[in-house]
């Protein structure tokens, strides 16, 4: 089912759990309270049913339909519409798993359309049930408490995050050659992560500057302020995490660019030591292939000492060339 929690509140305790959408309706207008309408990947008829009823703008009906929005604030007439990145660190495979979150906050209402598995919004309603004086604030103290538990499950994805740097920093000096599509794939998680998070400041920031226009209660500055302090600190840590991985990627480049100049000078020593063996081992196969070609007049052939002067320059040249090579460092 699409709609995962729906309740009544009145003075900040909750009155009603209607069936129905429907029910709900009817009960905010007579108890005079604040509606909290929890849904999960709506399909179009419910949600537009919904909107009719809230008087919700329909341009950002379709938003929440169609979901892959960028984190924003927007004001229409009475009514916020926010759209928020949550995310979490998938341990198991190392990997940020981003989700999105709309948020459309009037008068009397709160509607939330959930399209991934977190945050846990089930918390939040709990939290709230459990302070009666800040859910009487009404729909903006939850506004207030969605935004507080989406930054606080920011936190284990910036400590998951800055782990895999940890180990990309012991790849980097233990030779992986993956290394660099590591660091690659991680770098586009921060940048993900740095988009989920950098609209937050300017959005709780209006929320805090724009309170009597947008009908939000006094009382919740202080806690929009707590909101905002995390989320600059969070700021800070990601812009930290991306300087570090360019440094790594670079560091990465010169460490590759070092291994295969190594492997290179590595292979000219080798080409070098062959072809100085080469050259020795063909100068005393080049006199014995003169002489075995069997000429009828070559003179040498029938000296005494003949076959001994050939095998001394055979020796000679042999040792003469090895010394070369040798002094030249190149055996």
């Amino acid at each position: 089912m699409t709609l995962i929690d729906n309740g009544v509140y009145v003075d900040g305790k909750r009155q009603h759990t209607p069936d129905s959408l429907d029910e709900t309706f009817e009960l905010t207008r007579t108890s005079g309270g604040m509606a909290w309408i929890g849904l999960y990947r709506p399909d179009d008829i419910e949600l537009l049913a919904v909107a009719e009823e809230f008087g919700l703008n329909l341009l950002t009906v379709e938003d929440a339909l169609a979901g892959h929005q960028r984190a924003k604030l927007e004001h229409y007439d009475t009514t916020l519409f926010t759209v928020l990145r949550p995310a979490r660190y998938l341990d198991d495979v190392e990997r940020v798993e981003f989700g999105e979150l709309h948020l459309f906050v009037g008068p009397n209402f709160v509607v939330t359309v959930r399209h991934a598995e977190s945050p846990d919004l089930g918390r939040v309603r709990k939290r709230l049930e459990q302070e009666p004086d800040l859910l009487a604030l009404g729909p903006h103290a939850v506004l207030y408490a969605v935004l507080d538990q989406v930054v606080d499950e920011y936190a284990p994805v910036a400590a998951g995050l800055e782990n895999d740097i940890d180990e990309i920093e012991d790849q980097l000096f233990g030779g992986d050659v993956e290394v660099s599509r590591r660091i690659y794939e991680l770098s586009r998680e921060v940048i993900q992560f740095q988009r989920a998070i950098a609209p937050l400041e300017g959005m709780v920031g209006t929320l805090r500057s724009n309170t009597g226009e947008f009908g939000i209660p006094d009382q919740l500055q202080d806690n929009l302020g707590d909101v905002l302090d995390h989320v600059l600190r969070l700021i800070d840590r990601v812009n930290a995490y991306r300087a570090l991985l360019e440094n790594a990627l670079n560091l990465s480049s010169t460490l590759a660019s070092n291994r295969l100049a190594e492997t290179s000078i590595a292979q000219n020593e080798q080409v070098k030591r062959i072809s100085s063996w080469a050259a020795i081992l063909f100068a005393p196969t080049l006199i014995g292939a003169i002489y075995g070609m069997n000429f009828d007049n070559m003179p040498e052939l029938s000296w005494e000492w003949g076959y001994p002067l050939a095998l001394g320059a055979m020796v000679i040249m042999a040792a003469a060339l090895y010394l070369t090579f040798k002094r030249n460092k190149w055996l």
